[in-house]
């Protein structure tokens, strides 16, 4: 643009600039072309449209805010009326009114986002109070004190970052932190009432063991078997209701209690085996009495079997006591041949047994009744022609003779008696 569409030089070199208001002076360029004066204050006019550009285009980016771009708008409109350049600045004045809508669209883009910033952060705020008021309003019994107790930390610097980053307005801030506050103070208060029960609760148990421990060290030497290892039996299950005292205590105490549970019962035990050794001659005998009494099985005189067993019994009472690890092993096998006994004695007498007889008899009677008149029904099926009632009088048939033959083996097994 060489200027001269929007400017002129007079002769003594004042240069004007054409506007919508008229011609206005903006300056002189003494001594030069009146090109070269026009060039001059042309740059002058390109230096203020490229602010324009550049406003221009930071607006279209987002990198300017909109109290700026007012800002900046105001500074250009003043600098371009007053300007001394040579341009098209009504032009430029227009571009920058255009800018006006834009600018207003950021505002409220800007408070749009704004707002939802607050909502945002007012959304964070609540969930972070109501999971605070969550841990604090935990039974003491489930609360996992050390995990809780770290979160709740970590909900307060999280606050404290809400704070810094996304302000709420006061009265919303103040409410929202009087919950949150509370919800810790709760906690926290809770814990020392949780904890200041559970170091009584463990002194008071730590009490009761100490006790329980002094019995079973008393108990510790006692020679009398079977009420000592009572005894020690009952002070188990005072240790298991007593509760827990501190791990420290509680195991020094556990050592305490089973080295006096361990001391009796090795000397028990070591009685034991000594009088085990005394019993072996005693299981050599039974294991005798063991195998001629099992000769006995399977029995087929029950009267002659139970008069062998009779004499076993007494002799096996007579032979004395065994090794206690042996005892189970031999009385099951005695047991054994004593049931066989008593099942061989009952199978006798169900078959001799009139009423038992009888019933076998008429169950026989009735099903060889039945079986004559299906074969009546089956051969007038046949010569009917009715293949299906003839089929059903057939299974029917041979469904009876099969019952009938067992029928007839349970009668005889009552004649064979």
């Amino acid at each position: 643009m060489t200027g001269r569409e929007w400017g002129r030089v007079d002769a003594d070199g004042t240069v004007f600039v054409r506007t919508a208001d008229g011609e206005r002076a903006v300056g002189s360029y003494p001594g030069a072309t009146e090109d070269d004066a026009l060039a001059y204050f042309v740059r002058k006019f390109d230096d203020l449209a490229a602010q324009v550009d550049l406003l221009s285009q930071r607006m279209r980016a987002g990198h300017v805010s909109p109290a700026d771009a007012e800002a900046t708008i105001s500074r250009l409109e003043l600098a371009i009326h007053d300007a001394h350049a040579v341009g098209d600045l009504d032009g430029l004045l227009a571009r920058l009114s255009g800018m006006g809508p834009t600018v207003q669209q950021m505002r409220e883009d800007a408070d749009r986002a704004r707002q939802e910033a607050r909502a945002k952060a007012l959304a964070a705020r609540v969930e972070l109070v109501e999971e605070a008021e969550t841990l604090a309003g935990e039974d003491a019994e489930r609360i996992p004190w050390r995990t809780a107790g770290d979160r709740l930390r970590e909900l307060f610097e999280v606050w404290r970052t809400l704070q810094r980053d996304a302000r709420l307005d006061k009265h919303t801030e103040d409410e929202l932190w009087k919950r949150f506050s509370h919800a810790r103070t709760s906690f926290d208060r809770k814990r020392r009432q949780y904890f200041g029960a559970l170091d009584e609760q463990r002194g008071q148990a730590r009490t009761t063991k100490e006790k329980i421990v002094t019995e079973a060290e008393e108990l510790a030497t006692s020679t009398d078997w079977n009420a000592t290892s009572a005894a020690f039996r009952e002070l188990m299950n005072r240790w298991r209701g007593a509760g827990r005292a501190a791990r420290k205590d509680d195991d020094a105490l556990w050592a305490r209690f089973r080295a006096a549970q361990d001391a009796f019962f090795s000397a028990r035990q070591a009685e034991l085996n000594k009088a085990d050794s005394a019993f072996r001659t005693n299981l050599a005998a039974k294991e005798a009495l063991l195998t001629e009494a099992e000769a006995l099985l399977p029995v087929r005189d029950p009267a002659a079997a139970r008069a062998s067993l009779r004499d076993i019994q007494e002799r096996w009472e007579s032979a004395g006591k065994v090794p206690r690890g042996d005892l189970n092993r031999i009385e099951g096998r005695l047991r054994k041949v004593e049931q066989g006994v008593r099942d061989a004695e009952q199978a006798r007498w169900a078959r001799s047994n009139p009423e038992a007889r009888a019933r076998a008899e008429a169950v026989v009677t009735q099903l060889e009744q039945a079986i004559a008149g299906l074969k009546v029904d089956l051969e007038a099926a046949r010569s009917q022609g009715d293949e299906r009632r003839a089929s059903e009088a057939e299974q029917a048939l041979q469904a009876r003779e099969e019952w009938l033959v067992q029928a007839r083996q349970s009668l005889a097994d009552f004649a064979g008696n």
